[in-house]
């Protein structure tokens, strides 16, 4: 068996160090792309107004690279996630498709 375990470490890294800036990449597609407002997306997420506007601004998780396109898709089914309130996609989805990246370095 080759599958690698699902460690504390990697979720806390990723927890710590993504997911504020794939949050903040979500939010913007939830507004610019979906056409969500402000106030509707702070609603659906559980959270206020102004942190969506800090996430719009990058005031809150500014991103210092380039998004993957398997990273970008699954942001994308965040962002369909929280729109209609269907999803299938879970952290440990995003976790290990993080972990492919920082694997090959």
């Amino acid at each position: 068996m080759n599958k690698e375990p699902c460690l504390l470490i990697h979720c806390d890294d990723l927890v710590r160090n993504m997911l504020p800036s794939m949050r903040a990449e979500m939010v913007s597609r939830l507004i610019n792309e979906r056409g969500l407002s402000q106030s509707e997306a702070a609603r659906r997420l559980g959270v206020t107004r102004a942190a969506i506007s800090q996430y719009i601004s990058r005031k809150r998780g500014s991103s210092e690279g380039k998004v993957s396109s398997e990273l970008s898709a699954l942001i994308d089914r965040w962002a369909l996630a929280v729109d209609t309130g269907e999803s299938d996609l879970t952290l440990c989805d995003v976790c290990k498709c993080a972990k492919k990246k920082f694997s090959k370095i």
